[in-house]
Formats: C-alpha cells, structure tokens, sequence
C-alpha cells in the first residue's frame, strides 16, 4: 500500500482530498496540516519521508492571498516556490511522485483562446510570479512530478468566493460583482477526484497539465448563478468597476486538451459541478 502525504490539509484543497480519501483503498494517507508539518523547512521534510516511507506527496500547502503577496513577496515565494523546490528536492531522494498546484495567475490574460500548456507564461502579479517560479523549481529538482494549474478554486471548505457570495446573499445584501475578469470556476472537489484517479493508473504521465471545468465566466457570471440556484432572495448586479492592489489576467481560461488527451477523463461544465455542489449542501 503506497503512502500518500498530504500537505496544507487544513485548507480548501486539503479537506477535499480528506472527504474523498476512503474511497481509494490502495493508498494510506497521511494528512499533515501546516501548522503540523511546515514545507518551508526541508530537514523536517526529509525526516519525515524518511521515517514514513513517502510514496507520493500531494502538496496542497500554499501562500494564495493574491493582494496580500504583493507586500508579503518573500513570505509568498517562500511558501510557493522555495518550499515547492524543497518538496520536490526531498521526493527525488526518496524516489516519491510529487503532485503540486499552480495558477491560471501565471498568464498575462491577453489571450482570446483558452491557455495551453505550451503557452508562454508572464505572470502580472507576485502571487502568479512566485507560483512560476515554484513549477520551475521542481522541474529542475524532480521528474517524477505532476504540476496542475488551477483557476477560481471553490468548495464547501474554507474561505473562497463561493462560501462569501453564499454568505452574503443569506444575509440579503445586494451584490455588485465585476465582469472585467474571464476565466473558469472550479470545484476543488472535482480537482481532488482528478489527482487521485490519475494516480490510480497503472502508467505515469509526468509534466504540466491544466485543470478547470469547462466553459467560461465573469466573476459576475458566478456570482449569479450562485444566488439563483441557492434560491437567495437577493440580486447580483455586474459592476465594471474592480480596483485592487494586483493586476488580474483580464482573461484566463485553462485549455483542457492535454488532459482530455492524456488521461481521456471527462471533466464537467462548471455550472453542471456547481448545481451538484450545492444540491449536497
């Protein structure tokens, strides 16, 4: 039975794969807070490989303020790109896989198609810039890895866009949400479902892969949908205005080619997983 660390297991990502876990005998999970386990320093890492006998590490351990990193830029690469090489170092002396999360973030957003793989990356902020440098930190570290980028991931954990819209609209507060971002909402559930089932393969298919539903939205689009299919009486109005500290790829929509291609797995509409959400909770 192959043993799977999970790091970061207190956040959104980390309690999906927790919820989901008994579902896959053949791996032994051990889920590892940050608090209980921190990625940033290396000599408790390799310690505790050496002491459990890692077999793959799903790094769900991240800095994901993104208006918060652009005055905490160290604390951001620290967690997002040193620790990640870190990770990766330690997995490749103990001959482990390592599963890490990256961003939609690490596109510029002046694209009109959907974002392949191959794409050229220009992060725009210091959350995206220190995202790219942790995938190109373990791709100099270790083969043996799988680097996912992500967008607008949501779930019934934690805070996200998601909870705070439902929040919201259960208290009957109007809501204003801007339409000057394009990209795709993302269950964290489905996300989680995705990594553990391609581990399941009998054949490694190591590199970059881009993970999202399918389609594409506006924040407001979200938003909208959200209240309408929770039945809040409330409204969600578009609103262009959207002033923050870091810039925001005005377009971000994550091709699922590759993955389509590679792991032939059918990925849902990102309403279609958002009414299923929601219908459980």
């Amino acid at each position: 039975m192959k043993k799977v660390l999970v790091t970061g297991a207190a956040g959104q990502l980390g309690q999906c794969f927790q919820k989901i876990a008994s579902e896959y005998p053949n791996f032994e999970f051990i889920f590892k807070t940050s608090a209980a386990l921190d990625v940033t320093q290396e000599a408790a890492i390799r310690s505790f490989f050496q002491q459990e006998k890692i077999a793959i590490c799903i790094n769900c351990a991240a800095y994901t303020n993104v208006e918060q990193a652009e005055t905490e830029v160290e604390k951001a690469f620290e967690i997002n790109a040193t620790a990640a090489g870190k990770l990766a170092k330690v997995c490749a002396e103990n001959a482990a896989i390592l599963v890490h999360f990256s961003t939609d973030y690490v596109f510029d957003g002046t694209a009109r198609k959907p974002y392949a793989e191959t794409d050229a990356v220009h992060p725009i902020n210091q959350y995206g810039a220190s995202k790219l440098e942790g995938e190109k930190q373990i791709q100099q570290q270790l083969e043996a890895h799988y680097i996912i980028r992500t967008s607008w991931l949501y779930s019934q954990f934690g805070h996200n866009f998601f909870n705070t819209i439902r929040r919201k609209a259960s208290e009957g507060n109007e809501l204003h949400i801007t339409t000057a971002q394009k990209g795709t909402p993302t269950n964290a559930n489905d996300l989680a479902s995705f990594v553990l089932k391609i581990l399941t393969l009998e054949k490694a298919h190591f590199g970059v892969y881009h993970f999202s539903n399918e389609g594409e939205a506006t924040w407001y689009d979200f938003a909208r949908e959200i209240v309408e299919i929770s039945q809040f009486q409330t409204t969600a109005n578009p609103s262009g205005f959207y002033q923050t500290k870091a810039k925001r790829p005005e377009y971000s929509v994550l091709s699922k080619e590759k993955i389509a291609e590679t792991f032939g797995l059918e990925i849902p509409h990102w309403r279609e997983s958002l009414r299923g959400l929601i219908a459980k909770i």
